[in-house]
């Protein structure tokens, strides 16, 4: 067993220690803070069932963004329609056996890698070329970008410049899930690829990338329009009330 073996194990259950419970934490601190306005994003629904036909716009199609601005969405689309198709071509390396809808997968998660590098470039070059958004741009938000598209370029590389033994990768990842550490392939392009994903699983939860649950709780886009016909009054709100 080498060193590289035991140290991605330590850094990938230090990872999922990290997002899970971090996750988890701010999601519950997403419930926990109260909406005391009624101020959904005109023109919205004033039924509960047009929220979630709203909402599955919004996180399927980007509706909101395709609205604003045609070739932002485009490459935001592409990036995460990508990723999204890649996460689950991944899925084989941490199922035995694999499901069929996965295995169905396999070819599209190439093009979705593509696709996903696509759209980055495309996020990045805007970051760059337009003004006002190069004005508001951190160095954050750079690296962000850097460290994701490090992650597409080094797992493409592995698929078409410098092939890795996967099988011997899928051992190491099930006997991670069950605590039995089987060894890691001595692969560079591998190596990067996998301390890349690392990191990116320590600062997700503390990182602007937390919108992908913070949607959810916009109160812009999951609030009903109904003020006429409900008031709408925060739970804590409604607690102060009850003690007058």
């Amino acid at each position: 067993m080498t060193f590289a073996s035991y140290a991605f194990a330590g850094l990938f259950l230090l990872a999922t220690l990290v997002l899970v419970g971090a996750l988890a934490y701010r999601v519950a601190d997403y419930v926990r803070t109260p909406a005391p306005l009624k101020i959904p994003t005109t023109p919205a629904p004033t039924t509960a069932s047009g929220v979630v036909w709203r909402m599955a716009r919004e996180v399927l199609l980007f509706e909101s963004l395709f609205k604003s601005n045609l070739w932002t969405w485009a490459a935001g689309w592409l990036f995460h329609a990508g990723l999204a198709l890649v996460l689950v071509r991944h899925l084989r390396y941490v199922t035995e056996p694999v499901w069929s809808w996965v295995a169905l997968m396999q070819g599209p998660g190439i093009l979705a890698g593509l696709a996903m590098v696509a759209g980055l470039m495309g996020l990045w070059l805007r970051r760059v070329a337009v003004e006002r958004i190069r004005y508001i741009s951190t160095p954050s938000d750079h690296l962000m970008l850097a460290l994701l598209l490090g992650i597409g370029l080094s797992g493409l590389a592995m698929k078409f410049v410098a092939h890795t033994d996967i099988v011997a990768v899928k051992q190491f990842f099930l006997g991670l899930m069950r605590l039995s550490l089987q060894p890691l392939p001595a692969d560079g392009v591998l190596y990067l690829h996998l301390g890349l994903v690392g990191v990116l699983m320590l600062i997700f939860p503390f990182s602007k990338l937390l919108h992908v649950p913070g949607i959810f709780f916009s109160p812009s886009r999951n609030q009903v329009d109904n003020p006429r016909e409900v008031r709408h009054q925060a739970p804590w709100a409604a607690l102060l009330d009850n003690k007058r």
